[in-house]
């Protein structure tokens, strides 16, 4: 095995450990609360979870960074999506997580328009909006990858089940109608979204060990077949 693929392997695998915690985190964190919340909520000022939940995102932004590196190399087959990597679209999600950790929401996360304007809440409903769209996108170029077969899938899959789920949390928290449902629909878009930043960093690190492993049992082969081949070796 290379010193890359070394390397792309303990940081795939370290970006997965670190981003499945951050999950499991988040759902404790979630379940904790007896009445209806957003996941975003769960950091909001004052909070008794706010620390635990800044802690879920510094840990997805790791995470994500780590993973993005190692499958820097992973490319959409189709040109609109390949303009920029996977890779790229995962360190953009994991910036905006970053400064959502540090702007948190106010209580209630209140959507800011009218009375309940406030620049806090602006900034990290923006940002963690962005972030999303960004893991998203990520999704969809992944879909379309080249020598990923079961990443493509699943990444095919996640994009539609999350794009669905968000949307319906979005617009039941936008109408402010049936708020738990909603919330829970949000819950299960991110766990579907964190989900699949841990498969791609663990498919990564899959690949790279079954490749290392194809070349280590094909070199014996070659040697042999050249001294077969040798005019000398008779």
């Amino acid at each position: 095995m290379t010193r890359r693929s070394i390397l792309d392997v303990v940081t795939s695998v370290v970006g997965a450990t670190l981003v499945l915690a951050a999950l499991v985190i988040i759902w404790a964190a979630r379940l904790s609360v007896a009445r209806a919340v957003y996941v975003s909520e769960l950091g909001a000022t004052g909070m008794p979870t706010a620390k635990v939940f800044e802690l879920a995102l510094l840990l997805i932004v790791a995470g994500g960074a780590l993973i993005a590196f190692a499958g820097r190399d992973i490319r959409s087959r189709v040109r609109l999506l390949a303009l920029w990597t996977p890779s790229v679209s995962l360190w953009v999600a994991s910036g905006f997580f970053l400064v959502a950790s540090q702007v948190t929401c106010t209580p209630g996360c209140p959507i800011p328009s009218g009375p309940a304007f406030d620049w806090q809440d602006v900034t990290h409903i923006t940002c963690a909006t962005l972030a999303f769209a960004a893991a998203c996108v990520g999704m969809l170029q992944s879909s379309f990858a080249d020598h990923h077969r079961i990443l493509a899938r699943f990444s095919r899959v996640s994009a539609i089940a999350v794009g669905v789920v968000s949307g319906v949390g979005g617009l039941c928290s936008l109408a402010r109608y049936q708020v738990d449902f909603g919330s829970w629909c949000e819950l299960v878009a991110t766990t579907l979204a964190i989900a699949w930043v841990v498969v791609f960093g663990v498919s990564i690190a899959a690949r790279r060990i079954r490749g290392a492993a194809r070349a280590g049992t094909q070199r014996p082969a070659i040697r042999s077949s050249r001294r077969l081949a040798s005019p000398t070796s008779t």
